[in-house]
């Protein structure tokens, strides 16, 4: 096998040049046995996993990731990354991390994939979200600098 600095470049561009066309080529990329967790599914199998990239591809307007960082320790690596996409009209960024490992034939054994579902998104729907919003100025420090002021 490659180096796996080497693995985890062409992983990272597939994920950033995914289309449903090169989904087909998923089995080259994870392992027929993967785990995959993120806040909506936890779910095994390579057959499981295309699913969620065909739903993806489905209900979204032109989603694609931009992998911003790396960091390899040997076969397990953290990549954070911003996935964009449209739906109902609407622009969407979320950012996020994914922790992933590799088996020994280089393919994704473990993907899980850490992002706040509530900020990302949730606060985003109009009632919701003004709940979602109010409640964490409720539980947060008052008169704190906020980071998401400044974005």
């Amino acid at each position: 096998m490659t180096s796996f600095h080497t693995r985890f470049d062409e992983l990272a561009e597939w994920f950033e040049t995914l289309t449903p066309a090169s989904l087909q080529d998923i089995a080259t990329v994870y392992a027929q046995t993967a785990t995959f967790r993120d806040p909506f599914n936890d779910l095994r199998g390579v057959a499981s996993v295309r699913q969620v990239y065909q739903h993806m591809f489905e209900t979204l307007v032109e989603p694609r990731f931009v992998i911003k960082s790396k960091l390899i320790e040997s076969a397990s690596a953290f990549m954070t990354w911003r996935f964009l996409f449209t739906i109902r009209g609407k622009a969407y960024v979320i950012e996020g991390g994914t922790h992933f490992v590799l088996d020994e034939q280089g393919l994704i054994a473990i993907h899980r994939d850490y992002w706040d579902a509530a900020q990302e998104l949730y606060e985003k729907i109009p009632v919701l979200g003004a709940v979602l919003r109010g409640l964490r100025r409720k539980l947060s420090i008052p008169n704190a600098q906020r980071g998401d002021e400044h974005s």
